[in-house]
């Protein structure tokens, strides 16, 4: 895990920008940023459902419009925050990617860095497969 540079910084800004812009009490409450590499930054927020299977994740929609607007130009880093819920202490904070944006992540570039909490000291850098060390893949026994 590495410190975070000020690249690092502006991603956190975006996604707590694009949460603070949209949220919803009980359906927008994630944002996502990420930098591709060909270094367009590219926002997304969280898709909530009744139904939820039907429930999307800001990772998952920053990197659907990344692919959508330019193409695929890989994941330098990316990052997600939450907002607080109404009541709770506290502000936006960065939070760990979940284990299906983990695989979605790697999936659409395996040396991804990602953004994540580090308790004490706020928030830090790791690549994806540190945080997915034994990816799933078709084929493998």
């Amino acid at each position: 895990m590495t410190k975070l540079t000020d690249k690092d910084q502006e991603l956190i800004e975006a996604a707590t920008q694009a949460i603070k812009s949209r949220y919803r009490n009980d359906w927008q409450e994630v944002g996502a940023a990420m930098r591709t590499r060909d270094g367009r930054l590219v926002t997304g927020v969280n898709l909530d459902a009744y139904v939820g299977r039907g429930a999307i994740c800001a990772e998952a929609i920053a990197i659907g419009t990344a692919l959508t607007d330019k193409g695929d130009n890989g994941i330098d880093t990316i990052v997600a925050v939450r907002h607080p819920k109404p009541g709770e202490k506290g502000e936006v904070a960065v939070v760990s990617p979940c284990g299906t944006c983990r695989e979605l992540i790697h999936d659409y570039d395996p040396k991804a860095r990602v953004i994540v909490p580090d308790g004490k000291n706020g928030p830090t850098v790791t690549t994806i497969g540190e945080l997915l060390p034994n990816k799933y893949r078709r084929g493998m026994t």
